[in-house]
């Protein structure tokens, strides 16, 4: 929470409000593992009080070079998304007044996050190639999947592998960028796997339909991704270990094994039309249809600018609690112990983390 706290602090004070939406677990890494090499170069202040911490403050990490680089990479990758979608014209961005704002706010966001990077001897054009690449492959029919998944195997590598200068670890920097390698593998395939079912019933893109790549097989690729990543954090020089190997190791095999199990049960029977939209059975009846477009992005602007206090009527977590929200099978609000790293016990009590039951040593 300090890093992801401090990465929303640093694009907020650096960029701006409507920056912090670019806030994500996957950014943070960049700065974990700066810390992690060394502990000197992240340090922590005490923040004021915000509403996703119930009106507290919290400790944070400044924002020192790990939680700029980060940022820097959050906003570029953003950036290529958003254009990405409007290039392809995709749901809500198909409409040009939706286009125009958000072609704005892309162009915003990669000039902000490539000033950050140079300023932290990052070279942006890493990055920017990599999202042009991605962009590029998706138009060329044939390719195998891990083909497709190049680009962001080697945008990640490049983020990971310069925390090692940043650390002044330069022994580090092979080792990170397999790393990075690896985890974007991951990030990159899950991401496919969860929009599967929806892509395929609109006709949008996917690695997956378009390599032709059957669940089965994207598993044994995450599956090896995971085995490669284990062992590339393994050979690194760290400092402090527990944070790196609990997000790294085992958080991502946490996330395989949720997504496939969710797209495995969540999969079209054979006697569905294809044209339905695949409805999610979880879903809470309460919440109201994204009706997109200008009004759908005026509310994720309030809810940014708010700290998520308020919610739209359709956001998923809007009717929900720590608590509630809290899945034995995951625990997806759940910390780890500071120590080993073990996953504590949220799910019990008042559904708040703590390490009471955590069933580890110290």
């Amino acid at each position: 929470m300090a890093h992801l706290c401090g990465l929303c602090l640093a694009l907020r004070d650096e960029h701006g409000h409507l920056s912090r939406l670019v806030t994500n677990y996957d950014g943070l890494l960049v700065s974990v593992l700066t810390e992690a090499q060394a502990v000197d170069s992240s340090p922590h202040r005490r923040a004021a009080a915000c509403a996703l911490r119930g009106f507290k403050g919290a400790d944070v990490v400044e924002a020192q070079e790990g939680v700029r680089l980060a940022a820097a990479v959050s906003l570029i990758l953003a950036a290529g998304k958003i254009g990405d979608h409007v290039a392809d014209g995709d749901g809500v961005y198909a409409r040009r007044s939706v286009a125009a704002v958000a072609g704005r706010v892309a162009t915003r966001w990669s000039a902000a996050g490539s000033g950050t990077a140079v300023a932290v001897g990052f070279d942006p054009e890493v990055l920017v190639r990599a999202v042009a690449e991605q962009t590029r492959l998706e138009s060329v029919p044939g390719l195998r999947l891990l083909e497709l998944t190049a680009p962001t195997e080697e945008a990640v590598a490049a983020a990971f592998g310069h925390t090692a200068v940043l650390a002044d670890k330069p022994h580090n920097r092979e080792a990170l960028r397999e790393a990075g390698r690896h985890f974007g593998r991951l990030a990159h395939l899950l991401d496919a796997v969860e929009d599967l079912a929806e892509d395929r019933a609109r006709g949008a893109y996917n690695p997956l339909l378009a390599s032709g790549t059957d669940l089965a097989e994207a598993r044994r690729h995450c599956d090896d991704a995971l085995l490669g990543l284990r062992l590339a954090v393994a050979e690194l020089d760290l400092e402090r270990r527990t944070l790196v190997r609990a997000l790294l190791v085992k958080e991502a095999g946490r996330s395989v094994e949720r997504t496939f199990a969710l797209a495995e049960t969540g999969a079209r029977p054979k006697h569905e039309d294809p044209k339905t939209p695949h409805r999610d059975p979880h879903r809470d009846p309460r919440l109201k249809p994204d009706p997109g477009g200008l009004l759908s992005m005026m509310c994720a602007a309030m809810a940014c600018c708010t700290c998520g206090l308020y919610r739209p009527p359709w956001d998923e977590d809007r009717y929900r609690s720590c608590g509630e929200r809290c899945d034995p099978s995951g625990c997806d609000c759940c910390g780890n112990c500071s120590n080993c790293g073990s996953c504590c016990d949220c799910c019990g009590g008042d559904g708040c983390c703590g390490c009471d039951g955590c069933g580890c040593d110290c």
